[in-house]
């Protein structure tokens, strides 16, 4: 009697061919990952430039921010298109919608008034929420400035909930290295305790799961 497996395959045979191709099918997905983030991160980081030079230089003949918001930011022409979606009847609110290549939410805004001065605006924030773990920490110690023509006021990064207005103030910049299981680390220009750009070490600090209770990761930015 002929042998059933002379002219085919065995199922040793074919098992082996299974397990190989879960290899490479698990190897190609690891690989794909790792290079999306990469891309988001670059991504990031071009938008991130983008949107500061643009407002810098769209406010540079009026001396401040006021009115600059999400919707203003839109209107003005200087998000890219890509980050947020066309509204039907054109009507951008203050807090329209901008996103950034993670899914997370982007927010511009006027910083506070210098005292006793409301039409005084001298600076404005960009906060990119839902950042990875890995994107928080390469993007908060990237190199945005150290010197005054950046504009850079401050840089802060870490746990959503806890990266707030208040802790990117000059007052309330935290100095040093973050003690363990901090939520967030901030860093100005020049400042010797705290400074430009934040270290890895206190990055991953303010960025990793330890400190994360489920909000996410942030960073913010601070120009003049």
């Amino acid at each position: 009697m002929k042998n059933f497996n002379e002219n085919g395959r065995s199922m040793v045979e074919m098992l082996g061919v299974l397990a190989i191709i879960g290899v490479l099918s698990v190897g190609g997905i690891a690989g794909y990952s790792k290079a999306m983030n990469k891309y988001k991160i670059n991504k990031t980081t071009d938008q991130v430039s983008m949107l500061v030079a643009n407002i810098r230089t769209l406010f540079s003949s009026q001396g401040n921010y006021k009115g600059i918001n999400n919707g203003q930011a839109i209107k003005f022409g200087v998000v890219p298109n890509e980050m947020y979606a066309t509204s039907a009847d054109g009507n951008y609110a203050p807090s329209y919608d901008i996103t950034n290549a993670f899914g997370g939410d982007v927010k511009i805004a006027a910083d506070q008034a210098r005292a006793g001065d409301t039409d005084k605006v001298e600076a404005f924030t960009i906060r990119y929420d839902g950042l990875s773990s890995e994107a928080c920490v390469t993007v908060a110690t990237g190199d945005w400035g150290s010197g005054q023509a950046s504009g850079l006021i401050a840089l802060g990064a870490g746990e959503t909930a806890s990266l707030t207005d208040e802790k990117m103030t000059a007052l309330q910049i935290d100095a040093g290295t973050p003690a363990a299981g901090a939520k967030v680390v901030t860093a100005q220009p020049g400042v010797a305790a705290s400074p430009t750009p934040i270290s890895v070490t206190n990055a991953v600090a303010a960025c990793s799961g330890a400190a994360n209770n489920g909000s996410g990761y942030s960073v913010m930015w601070k120009y003049y």
